[in-house]
């Protein structure tokens, strides 16, 4: 019996390096670091202050550029090497392939709930599928809010129609920053389990980047980072394990 070909995984990032500033002030938060993302599955990243996971998170979604190495995108049967593009360029794959889900949940102000979710497709996103984009804001919960603008939203509907926007291009990877740390306990339980849901119903590959245990405890595996390497990776975490982790990497 033939063996199955492993699944490409979604994001590959080799030998990153990345470096602010000089002398007695430089700051190396990325040291030749290499992750892969795996399809369809939830990933969190952890790690101290200044271990280099903000600067890791907007270098895999090609928000900013690392000073050495190479970052590959598999966007459908396709893989895009993400290093040496434009900013035009990048723009574009990040339009099209890429979601974002940010903690200050990054809204227009003066646009209702559909507008911002639609917002991607109106800037020359692809289209969003009508039956996916009914069952995405269904499930989230959004369907008497579509026509709020975000200030009659509460906190947590806000987050809601930002995963909303994330989801319904259906892109290659979605990113998470700190996606609960404006949110109330409760509020924030249902935003993981939103994100939670991305993978598990919709197949979506996400990548959170968060400081809380019990946050990162909800993804598939957790890779913590230390003075801008990976030091480790734990399939099924638990909370318990990785305040202890964190504990330690404190000391």
């Amino acid at each position: 019996m033939q063996t199955p070909t492993p699944t490409a995984p979604a994001l590959r990032a080799e030998q990153l390096t990345k470096t602010y500033g000089s002398g007695e002030a430089t700051v190396h938060p990325l040291r030749r670091l290499s992750i892969e993302i795996p399809a369809g599955q939830f990933t969190a990243i952890m790690g101290p202050s200044g271990s280099g996971k903000s600067t890791l998170l907007h270098v895999l979604a090609g928000l900013d550029s690392a000073d050495e190495g190479d970052v590959t995108l598999r966007a459908g049967e396709h893989d895009v090497a993400l290093t040496g593009l434009s900013e035009r360029e990048l723009t574009l794959v990040r339009r099209a392939h890429i979601g974002f889900i940010f903690q200050a949940y990054n809204l227009v102000p003066a646009m209702t709930a559909r507008e911002n979710i639609l917002l991607p497709a109106s800037l020359g996103g692809p289209e969003p599928d009508r039956h996916y984009y009914d069952m995405v804001i269904d499930r989230l919960g959004l369907t008497g809010r579509l026509n709020h603008r975000p200030f009659e939203l509460s906190g947590g509907q806000q987050q809601r129609v930002a995963v909303a926007r994330a989801l319904v291009s259906k892109p290659a990877v979605i990113f998470a920053d700190e996606p609960t740390g404006n949110l109330d306990t409760r509020t924030g339980a249902e935003v993981l389990g939103l994100l939670r849901a991305a993978v598990d119903e919709f197949g979506q590959t996400v990548v959170m980047v968060s400081h809380d245990a019990n946050a990162a405890a909800q993804a598939d595996r957790t890779v913590i980072l230390s003075d801008g390497r990976v030091l480790e990776t734990i399939s099924h975490p638990t909370a318990q394990l990785l305040a202890t982790k964190m504990i330690g990497q404190d000391k």
